[in-house]
């Protein structure tokens, strides 16, 4: 796994003066140290970096700042991996170097789903404890649809977006991404027409890419050698709690191993492919809970279990208590 870094530039805060936050108010609700105004690339955990939106999101009264703080993109100088996706060929190629890479610069998963219909980009913040804020994830798929449009030179139309919150009366999100809102959601995601993957980007540059892609490839790599196992499982089961019971096959598919040697390289690692499965549940199960409206039936079927009985047995082996009185107990 990366280290627990967001790097922030001198540029995030201008933008943010620009919408007339008050920057030294916002770092000491955060508790973060005004220093960081000083850097020119300051560094948070992600603990930090979702500390700071909750500040901005108290700062303001204008529910559409994460909206316009992301929208923004559309004219800010881009990290390595975002300029290597407005560089590239197509709209699906963009999206996929985002999904491959975005985690050299941040401990951020994006991954994408594919149906004959539509791709779905999803985004996941591997190292947070609670749960992303709203404010963020709406400057993210801002910045994504951003890129998009710039790239290709157009609007783009978005099939709609999935969002892990309760449901709000506000229009601001289906004004500004023109698409169908979909909340109590099990993941962030938003979703692209798949045709609309074919389109050219207008800024493809196959010159700044031939010199960018090694780097990234070669980090890639080094990243990927010091990934642990158990948080590469983590991974790929995080990404695939959507209403199916992942079987260690499966999960060994996927990191390109027998389920023979995963089950004995996890065991040298002290762990097992269950505990990691009860971890990841329970990781979901909390968010689900707190974040949205969803019954415990339906969050059971999306954590993968075939009985509502054996999602609560399971809930009340990690925390004492079923998951309604849970609920109960965080909303007062």
């Amino acid at each position: 796994m990366r280290p627990d870094q967001i790097p922030l530039s001198r540029g995030v805060f201008e933008r943010m003066t620009a919408l007339g936050l008050d920057i030294a108010a916002v770092l000491r609700h955060a508790e973060l140290p005004r220093e960081l105004l000083m850097q020119p690339r300051a560094c948070l955990t992600t603990a930090q970096f979702f500390a700071l939106w909750r500040a901005i999101e108290a700062a303001s009264d204008d529910p559409a700042l994460g909206l316009r703080l992301g929208d923004g993109t559309r004219a800010e100088v881009y990290d390595v991996v975002s300029l290597a996706a407005l560089h590239s060929a197509t709209l699906g190629d963009a999206l996929h170097k985002l999904a491959r890479y975005k985690r050299l610069t941040c401990p951020e998963d994006i991954s994408i789903e594919l149906t004959h219909a539509e791709a779905a980009v999803s985004m996941r913040w591997m190292l947070a404890d609670g749960h992303t804020p709203p404010l963020l994830v709406d400057a993210i798929f801002a910045s994504n649809l951003a890129l998009a449009e710039r790239g290709s030179g157009r609007a783009i139309r978005l099939r709609r977006l999935e969002l892990t919150r309760r449901p709000t009366v506000s229009n601001l999100l289906s004004t500004h991404f023109r698409c169908e809102l979909r909340f109590n959601a099990a993941q962030d995601r938003i979703v692209y027409d798949r045709a609309d993957l074919e389109l050219p980007f207008v800024t493809h540059d196959e010159d700044h890419l031939a010199t960018l892609m090694p780097t990234l490839e070669a980090s890639l790599h080094e990243l990927s050698a010091t990934t642990s196992l158990s948080d590469k499982v983590w991974n790929v089961l995080a990404r695939g709690m959507r209403g199916s019971h992942q079987r260690m096959a499966q999960v060994a598919a996927a990191l390109h191993l027998s389920p023979r040697t995963l089950q004995r390289r996890l065991g040298e690692a002290g762990t097992s492919y269950q505990q990691l499965l009860d971890q990841v549940r329970h990781h979901l199960a909390r968010h689900l809970l707190d974040a949205t409206d969803l019954d415990t039936g339906e969050i059971a079927f999306l954590l993968g279990f075939e009985e509502l009985n054996s999602f609560n047995r399971a809930f009340r082996q990690w925390e004492g208590k079923t998951p309604s009185r849970r609920r109960t107990a965080t909303m007062g």
